[in-house]
């Protein structure tokens, strides 16, 4: 974190210092539990909690400072050392943009570069953040955010884990509506920015796709001229973002679009799904082979981008090929694959979902299915507005016809996906329907057998991905429920 001290953080946020000036903390959290010695806690108003109510034990960890928007005292009534702001959010922003242009200044004066880079999109923005952090990070030092830290909260958080030692700067950024994107642009100032896909996800909050095209652009839109925008041309809503920049363009393409100047040549999977390509970049150099160890054809978007964005920030083609065939999953739930001791096959894809990606996830089953029973468990892409019911209509017929062997769907929100598995075709025990994820997790214990290949599939908030870990966890033949247990933790798996 660069260095700041709270009279410095008063007058960036226009806050009220109610602290010794001279304080200068090491670090910022929004979690009290978080706090450590010398944190700056952000006590932010929540949706199920004020944290307001939890600054005390933040000083108890011990935070030194509070960012809070109204003063707090201790049971004593002696306040905590505190800068009041009118809204704790915005004031991170500021916090985050005056230590980007402190870092950018600090490298500059020492004749360094410091390169932003920013990635947004319907879909796959964690896991292009996790590849293009993997090759830029063999260059220099590289922050990037922890999960899917993608909002006005979780893009400030990113920065303040950067300082004057950083050499790349890696931000995902989501949005829920229009205008989000550009606010999180002008906080960070990106220098390349990546443009991944369009698709439906949020489509009831944003009113439409077409104002999610509008809200995504607002990236390219924020670049200068002498940055680089890297565009998919293989989504016609993408592509024409490329008038909506002043910057250099990066197209990238899978399919042979006219324009693009990162290709993937002979596109193919292998028997277990990991997309295999040849690289071609605009260094006038012959392709570079890539051969990935992520699960699913739909990567090849992601794996391109970040290609490309590397590229444009000037690591050669060898070191971006290399990089891209080694890296293997770094976030939880996104295509996540556990084989059990019993021949049972775990696909985790919980983490999110939208039409885009549930087609992707159950044609990656269908493909690696052949020769096995495939199952998939899904619940309800939410957050789709008035498309919802057809959205999952038109997956419960996709199941179907790709042959998958069982339909699990979970959760009511989801319940016409089930409805229209039934009437194109899937009936009896093929294709059932669960109330909850308990009565789900059942029926999988009671029916999996060895050799079965199951995907779960929902949106964040339906929480299917904590039952995907049930299962990959559950008591096997021989094997007792610590010993699971034990095993998983082993392997750095997250048990929720």
């Amino acid at each position: 974190m660069i260095a700041l001290t709270a009279a410095e953080i008063a007058d960036i946020t226009n806050g009220r210092l109610a602290a010794d000036p001279g304080i200068v903390p090491a670090s910022v959290v929004t979690d009290s539990r978080e706090a450590a010695a010398g944190s700056l806690y952000v006590a932010k108003p929540g949706e199920n909690a004020d944290g307001h109510a939890y600054v005390g034990a933040a000083f108890e960890r011990g935070a030194v400072l509070a960012l809070t928007e109204r003063d707090v005292s201790d049971q004593d009534g002696r306040p905590y050392p505190a800068v009041v702001v009118d809204d704790a959010v915005i004031a991170m922003g500021a916090l985050a943009a005056e230590s980007v242009r402190r870092i950018r200044a600090a490298r500059a004066a020492r004749g360094e570069s410091f390169t932003v880079l920013g990635i947004t999109g319907s879909a796959g923005k964690t896991t292009t953040k996790d590849l293009l952090a993997g090759i830029l990070s063999r260059d220099g030092a590289t922050v990037a955010p922890q999960g899917s830290y993608n909002g006005e909260v979780g893009v400030p958080l990113t920065v303040f884990r950067a300082d004057a030692g950083t050499r790349y700067l890696v931000i995902e950024m989501g949005a829920t509506g229009i205008g989000h994107i550009k606010y999180l642009a002008e906080m960070v100032k990106p220098d390349i920015g990546v443009v991944l896909c369009v698709g439906t996800a949020h489509a009831g909050e944003f009113g439409g796709v077409e104002n999610i095209a509008k809200a995504k652009g607002e990236l390219v839109e924020a670049l200068a001229p002498d940055g680089t925008a890297v565009i998919n041309f293989d989504d016609a809503r993408v592509a024409a973002m490329v008038s909506r920049t002043r910057a250099k363009v990066l197209g990238t393409t899978a399919t042979g679009m006219p324009g693009a100047a990162v290709e993937a040549r002979d596109f193919d999977v292998d028997d277990d799904g990991h997309p295999k390509f040849e690289l071609l970049l605009p260094d006038g150099g012959a392709p570079h082979p890539v051969h990935s160890k992520l699960i699913g054809a739909h990567h090849i978007t992601n794996l391109l981008a970040a290609a490309a964005a590397a590229f444009a920030a000037g690591i050669p083609a060898a070191g971006i090929a290399e990089s891209l065939s080694a890296q293997t999953p770094a976030s939880r739930w996104r295509m996540e694959r556990t084989d059990r001791a019993d021949g049972v096959t775990i696909i985790n894809d919980a983490y999110n979902a939208n039409p885009e990606s549930m087609r992707a996830a159950l044609r990656t089953l269908a493909d690696l299915g052949h020769g096995r029973r495939t199952w998939a468990v899904l619940g309800a892409m939410l957050e789709l507005g008035e498309e919802s019911i057809r959205e999952h209509t038109a997956v419960g017929t996709q199941v179907v016809r790709l042959n998958i062997s069982r339909l699990v769907v979970v959760g009511r929100e989801a319940r016409a996906l089930y409805v229209s598995a039934v009437q194109e075709g899937s009936w009896g025990d093929e294709c059932i329907f669960t109330e909850t994820a308990d009565e789900a997790y059942e029926l999988l214990q009671a029916e999996l057998r060895p050799g079965d290949l199951v995907l779960f599939k929902s949106s964040n908030g339906v929480g299917l991905r904590h039952l995907g870990d049930r299962i990959a966890l559950a008591p096997q033949a021989g094997t007792s429920a610590n010993t699971a247990v034990a095993t998983a933790a082993n392997e750095g798996n997250e048990l929720l």
